[in-house]
């Protein structure tokens, strides 16, 4: 692991909080400092720390997209990131999450998703693996439809699998004590090993 990441000090949960309060120009522009030293600098250093083996990271913006949003609110309440071979993780006032899968299915994908769950073969495999990682403590989500898709029946063995219009996994770790120490980085790298199968898997299916 690279020396940089120390983790977060608690700066980073006043910040947020204070964000929720006041989600505002004004207040961004005076806690930027904040915002670039506690926040974003520990996730730079975070990605950085993890890139041998991940792959290199990326870190969302800020600023929300409010074009077609009701909600007006300029900036997010949380500093996300992906990593390339890696996952998802997310980090707000409340709680660090970290994961990975695909938040988003284009139609071709979403057939050779369910074309592959149909396949005995391909269909067990991820039955399996989704179920060793709620096995080991993981929510596994992007089960939408209430139905089976059309042409399907709905007493298929892995009928769940098939309710589904993306597929990611998740755990919610809260606000530990290890946040302010370099382990939060092996927390982070522990849940994208575990996730691994079923990035694996998806890469073959989907590509």
């Amino acid at each position: 692991m690279a020396m940089g990441f120390h983790g977060w000090t608690e700066d980073f949960q006043r910040f947020f909080i204070g964000l929720e309060l006041d989600n505002s120009k004004r207040y961004f522009d005076a806690n930027k400092k904040v915002y670039l030293e506690r926040v974003k600098g520990p996730m730079v250093d975070l990605l950085e720390s993890l890139e041998a083996e991940f792959g290199p990271g990326k870190i969302f913006r800020a600023n929300r997209d409010t074009r077609f949003s009701a909600d007006k609110s300029p900036y997010k309440a949380n500093i996300a990131a992906t990593t390339e071979r890696g996952g998802y993780l997310s980090l707000d006032a409340r709680s660090l999450y970290a994961g990975g899968g695909r938040y988003h299915l284009d139609k071709p994908q979403l057939e050779a998703y369910r074309a592959a769950v149909v396949d005995d073969r391909s269909g067990a495999e991820l039955a399996a693996i989704v179920g060793k990682l709620e096995a080991d403590g993981y929510l596994v989500g992007g089960e939408e439809l209430k139905r089976t898709p059309a042409g399907l029946p709905s007493d298929h063995p892995r009928a769940r699998l098939l309710r589904h219009k993306r597929i990611y996994y998740m755990k919610d770790f809260g606000l530990q004590p290890w946040l302010g120490t370099a382990r939060a980085a092996d927390r982070v790298a522990k849940v994208w090993r575990d996730g691994r199968p079923l990035t694996d898997w998806l890469g073959r299916v989907i590509g």
